[in-house]
């Protein structure tokens, strides 16, 4: 009789137990999730009225996630007031996504990577439509850092210990070290015991001060302007190596995106620097203006085809022959009456 009593008064507390559990979950908030990057859906429009299709811009993870946010806020909503649109900022976590997106017309401009433009243009001819200008210089540097205490006073110093990459595609974060090892005969497998990837600049940085690596190759706009920002991480890294300069990353577009739509893009990035909230915002990027293509800053890059560089690193990109450009015409004009990617009106 007092084990069927036990019995009972287990499975009694065991059912209200479940009970419990059941309304706590039924009254648990429901969170709307947002998928950065994902078209809204537009109420009805009344005859005659203009479509105003959202301009979509994917960012390059130079920057974390978050930070990338807080920097291009303004920027984004100097954009929408220029273009009398909705502007949508896609991210993702690397910059290969990225140039895929360009690539397949799910966005209609980019801010990519040095490295992450030459293969976009090798591989589907992605367009440069503007080159940024920051602190009166069209180029910069990778720095290669090290914890502040650290000995090390050049890459060789290096060898056996840790190391963080930002990005596969990242040419001041993997290709100019990479580069440097490749001219030693050496390989980040033989070279290094171990490594990792970041993806992102900031947390390169980060992960120096900590002492959580023994070195990072850095871009050097982001590794300047953080110190400023973070003056602390200036007293716990140093500088010991500091390559040639680079032009810096562009902001791009795919090549058969609509005319119109690329000059009118391209008109509000050269003329914004012309107005206030249009300085504002570059100042939050840390930008002075934009200008054109400058051929001779593009020459400068080690990933340009005729540089070394480009013919020893190719695979390391994934390019096979750099000679060819693995052109795929996707036979749209993308923004101009192409279901892929309906146009500015």
């Amino acid at each position: 009789m007092l084990v069927r009593y036990r019995v009972f008064t287990a499975i009694s507390v065991l059912l209200l137990l479940i009970l419990l559990l059941a309304a706590g979950c039924a009254e648990r908030v429901q969170y709307r999730k947002i998928h950065l990057g994902t078209p809204e859906t537009h109420s009805p429009l009344s005859p005659g009225q203009p479509v105003r299709m959202p301009l979509r811009v994917a960012v390059a993870a130079v920057l974390s996630p978050k930070v990338t946010l807080e920097t291009y806020d303004t920027f984004l909503a100097f954009l929408e007031e220029k273009l009398s649109r909705p502007v949508q900022l896609a991210q993702r976590r690397t910059y290969a996504e990225v140039n895929e997106m360009v690539r397949s017309g799910e966005i209609d401009l980019a801010f990519v990577c040095g490295g992450g433009y030459v293969v976009g243009q090798k591989d589907f001819g992605m367009e440069l439509l503007v080159m940024p200008v920051k602190g009166g210089n069209s180029t910069y540097h990778s720095y290669l850092i090290v914890p502040a205490d650290s000995g090390a006073k050049s890459i060789d110093d290096l060898k056996g210990g840790s190391f963080a990459f930002t990005d596969p595609l990242s040419n001041s974060g993997r290709l100019v070290p990479l580069y440097m090892l490749h001219l030693k005969g050496e390989t980040p497998d033989s070279f290094f015991e171990r490594y990792t990837f970041t993806y992102s600049h900031d947390n390169s940085i980060r992960a120096v001060a900590a002492k959580l690596v023994d070195g990072a190759s850095v871009d050097s706009l982001v590794y300047d302007a953080l110190i400023v920002q973070e003056p602390a991480l200036l007293s716990r890294t140093k500088i010991i190596q500091v390559s040639p300069p680079y032009g810096i990353p562009p902001v791009v577009v795919h090549p058969q995106l609509n005319f119109e739509i690329k000059e009118q893009l391209r008109r509000v990035f050269l003329e914004m620097h012309q107005e206030e909230n249009g300085r504002k915002a570059l100042a939050e990027l840390g930008i002075d203006r934009f200008v054109p293509m400058i051929p001779s800053v593009l020459c400068s890059m080690p990933w340009e085809p005729s540089h070394e560089a480009a013919q020893n690193l190719g695979p390391f990109l994934g390019l096979r022959d750099w000679g060819e450009r693995e052109h795929q015409d996707p036979g749209h004009d993308i923004g101009a009456g192409n279901p892929l990617r309906p146009g500015f009106h």
